[in-house]
C-alpha cells in the first residue's frame, strides 16, 4: 500500500511538473542532429530525483533515522547535481561549471559509501573519473524515446536480484527508484512524435547518479569492480562511439547521432520503442547471465566480462561497417 502511494504521488508531481514546463516554456525543439520532430516538454525526468526525496520521507517515517542520515551526502549530492543539470535544460551552462558540480556530488557520494579515505587517495581519484565519465556516457546515450528509463529498469532489476542476497542496500531504495522510472515510462516510452515529455539531463544524470550509487555499494561490500558489467550494454556504444568521434576529430561537446540505437532510429528507420527494447534486452540478457550462469569466483567475472566486452564490442562494429555510410549521406544532404 504504501509504495503504491508513493507512485500515484510521484504521477501527480510528474503532472503538474508538466504544467510548470508548458507555462515556463521549458521545451525540446528539434533540430538536424535530433532523433524527434516535434517540440515537446523537456525534464520530465526530474521525478528521479524527488522519487529519493520520497524515499527518505519514507525511511523517516518508518523511524529509520540512521540510514536517512548515513545516505544524507549523497542525496545533498543528487540535488546538487540534479539542480545543476535542471539548469542547463533551461539554460546552456559551460562544461567546466556541470562537470565541477558533477565531481562534487560525486564525492559527496563516496562520502555516504565510505570510501573517502585518505590512505586511499589514488582509488578515489580514479573512482571520481570513471564513475562522472559513466554519469555523462549515460546522459549521451538520451536520445530516443524510451531508452533512459527503459535501460535503467533493465539495470535496477539485476540490482534487486542481486540485493536479495548480498543486501547491500536497502530494498525500498531500488523500489522508489523503480516507481520514478515506471512513472516517466508512462509518457516517454511511446513511438516516435507521441511522446509527451523527454527527462533532459537533469533525468538522465539523475538516474546515472542512482544507480551509480547502487552499483558502486554493491562493488564496496564485494571488492568486485566487474559488477560494472550491469552497464556494459551504454558503456561499449558510449564510449566506443566517443572512440569513433575522436577519430574523426570532432568536437565531443557538440550534438550528434553517431550512437548505434541512433542510426538503428534515424537511418534504418526502427522504431523508438523497439530500438529501446533491443538495448533493454541486451543489458538484461548480459546480467542475467551475470548473476545466475557465471561462476561466483572473481576469475569468472573477470572472464564473463572481458568476454562480454569484446562480443558487444564487435558487434558495435560490424554494426556501424555496414550501416555507417546511411549517415554520412544524411550528413551530406543537410551541406546541399
Amino acid at each position: 500500500m504504501t509504495y503504491i502511494l508513493i507512485l500515484i504521488l510521484l504521477l501527480v508531481v510528474e503532472l503538474l511538473y508538466f504544467k510548470l514546463a508548458d507555462h515556463f516554456n521549458i521545451i525540446d525543439k528539434p533540430n538536424e542532429r535530433s532523433s524527434h520532430s516535434s517540440i515537446v516538454l523537456r525534464g520530465g525526468g526530474v521525478i528521479f530525483g524527488l522519487s529519493m526525496i520520497a524515499w527518505a520521507i519514507l525511511m523517516l517515517t518508518k523511524g529509520d533515522t540512521n540510514t536517512t542520515i548515513s545516505y544524507l551526502p549523497f542525496l545533498c549530492g543528487l540535488m546538487l547535481v540534479a539542480g545543476i543539470s535542471f539548469w542547463d535544460d533551461v539554460k546552456s551552462l559551460p562544461d567546466s561549471v556541470r562537470l565541477a558540480v558533477q565531481f562534487t556530488a560525486m564525492a559527496l557520494m563516496f562520502w555516504s559509501m565510505g570510501i573517502m579515505h585518505w590512505n586511499m587517495w589514488w582509488i578515489v581519484i580514479i573512482a571520481l573519473i570513471v564513475c562522472v565519465g559513466a554519469t555523462n556516457v549515460i546522459n549521451f546515450m538520451d536520445g530516443i524515446n524510451g531508452i533512459t528509463a527503459g535501460y535503467a529498469l533493465a539495470v535496477v532489476v539485476p540490482l534487486m536480484i542481486l540485493n536479495e542476497h548480498l543486501k547491500y542496500i536497502e530494498t525500498s531504495y531500488l523500489v522508489v527508484a523503480a516507481l520514478g522510472l515506471l512513472v516517466f515510462c508512462l509518457f516517454n516510452f511511446r513511438p516516435k512524435g507521441k511522446a509527451k515529455c523527454f527527462a533532459g539531463d537533469v533525468g538522465s544524470i539523475s538516474i546515472a547518479f542512482i544507480l551509480l550509487f547502487a552499483i558502486g555499494r554493491l562493488i564496496v561490500l564485494t571488492q568486485d569492480v566487474t559488477y560494472l558489467i550491469l552497464l556494459l550494454v551504454y558503456g561499449v556504444d558510449g564510449c566506443l562511439t566517443i572512440c569513433h568521434r575522436i577519430l574523426l576529430h570532432e568536437n565531443l561537446g557538440e550534438a550528434h547521432r553517431k550512437h548505434a540505437y541512433q542510426l538503428m532510429a534515424n537511418e534504418l528507420k526502427i522504431g523508438h520503442v523497439k530500438v529501446s527494447l533491443l538495448y533493454m534486452g541486451m543489458q538484461m540478457i548480459v546480467s542475467l547471465g551475470f548473476i545466475y550462469i557465471c561462476p561466483d569466483t572473481i576469475l569468472a567475472h573477470w572472464i564473463y566480462l572481458g568476454v562480454a566486452i569484446v562480443v558487444l564490442g564487435i558487434a558495435y562494429i560490424l554494426f556501424k561497417k555496414k550501416y555507417y555510410h546511411l549517415h554520412e549521406e544524411y550528413l551530406a544532404s543537410l551541406n546541399k
